[in-house]
């Protein structure tokens, strides 16, 4: 509900919304301007009434001064018959400057605050304010649950392009804007006389006035009582009626001053209400805090990126959404397909088990998890196919569920079975899965299948389980899905180094440069893209799309595009399509591909000490990072392979980057010599410098075969458990991640 709320406001007011900022953002400039070219005396320096008397040696006609909130000081005059507006310096009553305001800046503030429509031009602008403010909450609650709690608000996010983009930006500018946005509702609302502003407690004019001559002003109690940074303005009396006064505002109340003896009269100190009027007033425009205006006014810049990010986000989701067919009703059916989906990419798959099991001669029910029915009669069969949302809770389209499954009538006879969706960086890994597939099970379900996880929508692991359910129910079905991805770009491979065949794990390490196409295109792409290549930092993903394939296969990134090429390492598998087509490629040869971005797996910035441990062609990444270790911060390897003299990957590079300091120690472990050993057993004998390590803030990176993943988190426990610290723990402080294959 919290999602679609923020969806729906955020297209409804988002022009709006960019209109107001950009304006906002633009008039947040003013204050620092007209700070940088004020001078602002210490507080005691300068009194009203001394001000005052340098200004009538300039100024003879003076008839008001004014101290703005930055601490500018202007004066109202008259001369020779014409009337004038000057910038004064108050240490000298010289005029500096004209002070003429700026017709683009008054037409700027017309379009803020009322978009140049008056009266109702300022109601749209407040309920415009009040959107965004009901955005920055709403925003604020999804980002805290989209990172599974306060504790990780700074860890990296993840997800596409424009929804890491929405979220990385929201992160830094909420503050800003929710700020913004209340104040911006109070002024509204304070406009349409909705909640007191506090101007109602005007003075009286005073009677009883002191007869006799002016007094000089120099000389007037009153005046040389108040200090010019508490000035407000002082409106001059008509000097042609001695039963005029000065007419005083100051930062704690308005009075009058008589002008004969100097004394205050009918002094109305500011209330409580007035003083945070102007208090939220300076807050919203920056005038009196020139540095917070300029911080909001960068926040308000973000709001066209934040629009725009926003509203990709939302139709990738509304695309992502597939269109069930042939949908049957949920009493008639005798299979049912429940959804548990954030983004809607997990129904891109139960569309995919909708269509084969239609297929199949099944009549199939598919709903979200929310619409769980009471009862479902002629059900033989149950499938969830659900993701998890931050820190293990439901995504949106199930949070109903497990309150639902109580008032839901079990059916012992049909059978279920439960697929999670996730991404194994996270500590709650298929958390939500997990938790469904108990709470079914203690209601009554008959569990057929075990719990089974897709780690970061994998199409091979997919069909894997499509294959377990086709077992189940006595029918071949093959499930294909693959996610929709970014558009290819062709890549030629520019250099191989090939090892292994001597230990029958043929493996190559592949640098390909980017196919630049010809004429205006291929111009633009150089103007925009270093060497034509696409942004990419080491572990990020290619996908590798080999001909008449349409499933990508991943690999981990060994290089940066900065690099000017783009690098991985392949080991040749005896049923690998992708492997067997990368490894026919001769220098010259081109591949299909596109990047996903994997901010996850890469070091933190900082000093502290890195462990990398891998095997195989995990080495990848980890080399990449060595590579790009230019600050020579310590930097620790571990890895596995076969044989030294077959399979010793990157083992001339790795000599280097020890020579010169970008690898500070590196272990290799080789299981076909003599005296064999694997990467654990090289991480558990230096178990000692290992906690050394740990405890100095060391963050581990892992990358390689699953079970040699499993190994290492069993090594690294029992060396951490004398520190009172698991893996689990780390992976909670960000300080421990894997790539895992």
């Amino acid at each position: 509900m919290m999602r679609q709320l923020h969806s729906l406001l955020g297209l409804i007011a988002g022009v709006l919304a960019i209109v107001l900022a950009i304006s906002g953002a633009i008039l947040s400039l003013d204050p620092t301007l007209e700070r940088l070219g004020t001078t602002i005396p210490p507080t005691g320096q300068i009194d009203v009434a001394t001000l005052a008397g340098r200004i009538a040696r300039h100024y003879p006609g003076a008839e008001q001064i004014q101290r703005t909130p930055s601490g500018s000081v202007i004066v109202y005059y008259s001369r020779d018959g014409q009337t004038g507006i000057d910038r004064i310096d108050p240490f000298t009553g010289q005029g500096i400057a004209a002070h003429i305001p700026s017709t683009f800046t008054r037409w700027m503030k017309g379009l803020h605050r009322s978009l140049l429509l008056d009266t109702p031009g300022r109601a749209v602008s407040g309920m415009t304010a009040l959107i965004m403010l009901v955005l920055s909450i709403s925003g604020a609650v999804l980002l805290v649950k989209r990172v599974g709690g306060l504790r990780h608000i700074a860890e990296p996010l993840r997800g596409g392009f424009s929804q890491r983009w929405h979220a990385q930006v929201g992160r830094f500018v909420l503050a800003g804007l929710l700020l913004s946005a209340v104040t911006g509702v109070y002024m509204s609302a304070a406009s349409f006389g909705f909640i007191p502003d506090g101007m109602q407690n005007e003075p009286d004019f005073p009677s009883g006035l002191a007869s006799g001559p002016a007094a000089p002003i120099t000389t007037l109690p009153a005046l040389l009582a108040t200090d010019l940074n508490d000035l407000r303005e002082l409106v001059y009396p008509n000097p042609n009626d001695p039963t005029d006064v000065y007419s005083l505002r100051t930062a704690q109340g308005d009075g009058y001053v008589d002008q004969v003896e100097g004394s205050l009269l009918s002094y109305q100190p500011h209330n409580g209400i007035r003083d945070a009027y102007e208090l939220i007033y300076q807050l919203h425009t920056g005038e009196g805090f020139w540095w917070l205006g300029l911080l909001l006014g960068l926040c308000a810049a973000s709001v066209p990126l934040m629009s725009i990010t926003g509203a990709l986000t939302w139709w990738q989701r509304r695309q992502s959404m597939p269109r069930i067919t042939e949908n049957n009703g949920p009493q008639s059916a005798d299979t049912i397909i429940l959804v548990g989906s954030e983004n809607n990419s997990t129904w891109g798959f139960a569309k995919a088990l909708h269509d084969a099991l239609k297929q199949a001669g099944f009549r199939v029910h598919t709903a979200a998890m929310n619409q769980l029915a009471t009862e479902y009669r002629r059900a033989e069969r149950l499938f969830v196919l659900t993701a998890t949302y931050g820190d293990g809770d439901a995504p949106s389209s199930a949070t109903q569920f497990l309150a639902r499954l109580d008032k839901t009538k079990a059916n012992p006879q049909a059978g279920y079975a439960v697929l999670g969706f996730g991404d194994r960086q996270f500590p709650q890994f298929c958390k939500f899965a997990r938790d469904t597939d108990a709470a079914l099970a203690a209601h009554g379900w008959r569990r057929v299948m075990g719990l089974d996880t897709i780690d970061r929508q994998s199409a091979q692991s997919f069909t894997r389980w499509g294959n377990a359910v086709g077992q189940w129910i006595g029918r071949d079905l093959t499930l294909l899905h693959t996610p929709r991805r970014p558009r290819t770009q062709s890549y030629v491979l520019m250099e191989r180094v090939d090892y292994g065949e001597k230990v029958q794990a043929p493996t190559s390490i592949l640098r390909f440069a980017a196919v630049v196409p010809q004429g205006m295109a291929g111009w633009l792409l150089r103007l925009t893209r270093a060497n034509g290549l696409p942004h990419f930092e080491v572990g990020d993903l290619v996908g590798v799309v080999p001909p008449g394939s349409s499933i990508p296969r991943f690999y981990s990134l060994a290089s940066k595009s900065a690099d000017g090429f783009l690098e991985i390492c392949v080991r040749k598998l005896p049923d690998g399509e992708c492997s067997t087509f990368l490894h026919a490629l001769k220098v010259g040869d081109r591949m299909d591909a596109f990047i996903q971005l994997h901010p996850d797996f890469r070091p933190a910035s900082g000093q502290a000490p890195v462990i990398l441990i891998g095997s195989g062609t995990g080495i990848g990444p980890l080399a990449g990072f060595i590579r790009n270790n230019t600050g020579r911060y310590p930097m620790y390897l571990y890895w596995g392979g076969r044989d030294p003299s077959s399979d010793f990957l990157y083992e001339p590079e790795l000599s280097t980057y020890l020579a010169d300091g970008r690898l500070t120690g590196l272990r290799a472990a080789f299981s076909r010599v003599r005296d064999g050993a694997y990467v654990h057993d090289r991480v558990l004998d230096d178990s000692t410098q290992m906690r050394q390590l740990i405890q100095s803030g060391a963050q581990v990176l892992i990358c390689g075969s699953r079970a040699m993943a499993e190994n290492i988190t069993r090594a690294m426990n029992e060396i951490l458990a004398p520190l009172n610290l698991d893996v689990q723990t780390l992976k909670a402080q960000g300080r421990y991640r894997e790539d895992v294959f």
